[in-house]
């Protein structure tokens, strides 16, 4: 492989011999480093290849055989052998969409609060205790949502949330979570902004919310989307948060609040026990939750890529 960081051999005829070999040998460092750094970089790709033709091979009977059925049908029933993707993708995209409404707003707002209003002897502790908060393991926040969230709203609001678990309350419960991962992000990336920025803004005499508005969040709006991307990839595939509060219905339910299931916690709840059909349509919904993902990722970059563009 080509590196332009090979020394010409018309030089080193002036140097001893030491330099001359201390030299090659650093070029040839510097080129095994450069071809390592690129093997990583395939293997990488290699990876997603791999794992995408596995996906596809191993979901392809279930598919076969139930056909575009397989996406419309708005039930699962192992029993019978009836396989519907549907109350599952729609349980993961609901569940999701109502995470990143509740957890978007709050997340910036902390984050703007750490960074532009929060006293200096606050700001480091508060910093400390979100991120410890993106540590806790996914299995506690379900424990709370289950024995803490979903009995509340099940006794302030009985008529809307009957049975106090649901589509809702996974939402809900998804937001908690990911508050601390977007947090984290729109903090570190709106403290990128240099001070000189902020400093003649106030000078021209604008608000602090100016200066947010028109200054800060401009700045770094490419940041500020990839945490909530962050953020979202985590919601679309958390397991066992969801697991104990969306109710595991296998029936799609399209109410707001009603219960249901989503990919993620299907697959958690049936692949063990699965064999034959049944674990072929359970690898198709992993699969269609890949495709999900990274077709959300891909819209978030087209989105950001234009807006960009837009104000170039």
């Amino acid at each position: 492989m080509a590196t332009t960081n090979a020394i010409p051999t018309s030089g080193l005829g002036r140097l001893s011999d030491a330099t001359r070999r201390r030299l090659q040998r650093k070029a040839r460092i510097d080129v095994w480093f450069e071809r390592t750094l690129f093997a990583f970089a395939f293997a990488v790709l290699l990876l997603l290849g791999a794992i995408i033709a596995s996906l596809m091979f191993s979901s392809w009977p279930a598919i076969q055989r139930f056909g575009l059925d397989f996406f419309t049908e708005n039930r699962w029933a192992a029993n019978v052998e009836v396989f519907g993707a549907l109350p599952a993708i729609y349980g993961t995209l609901l569940t999701s969409f109502i995470a990143i409404v509740i957890a978007v707003p709050v997340s910036f707002g902390i984050a703007i609060f750490l960074t532009e209003q929060c006293p200096g002897f606050l700001r480091q502790p508060l910093s400390t205790l979100i991120e410890l908060l993106a540590g806790i393991p996914s299995i506690i926040y379900g424990m709370w949502g289950m024995e803490v969230l979903a009995p509340l709203l099940r006794t302030w609001f009985p008529s809307v949330f009957p049975a106090g678990t649901g589509l809702a309350t996974a939402g809900i419960i998804l937001a908690v979570m990911i508050i601390p991962f977007i947090t984290a992000v729109s903090r570190d990336v709106i403290n990128t902004v240099p001070a000189v920025m902020r400093e003649s803004a106030y000078g021209l005499g604008c608000t602090t919310w100016e200066v947010t508005r028109r200054v800060i969040l401009p700045s770094v709006k490419g940041g500020l989307v990839g945490g909530v991307v962050l953020g979202l990839g985590r919601a679309l595939g958390e397991t066992m948060a969801v697991t104990f509060v969306i109710g595991n219905n296998l029936f799609l339910n399209t109410t707001l609040t009603g219960q249901g299931t989503s990919i993620a916690a299907l697959i958690a709840n049936q692949f063990s026990e699965s064999d034959g059909t049944q674990r072929s349509a359970l690898l198709a919904l992993g699969l269609i939750l890949f495709l999900i993902t990274f077709a959300v990722l891909a819209f978030a970059r087209y989105l950001l890529r234009n807006s960009t563009g837009r104000h170039a």
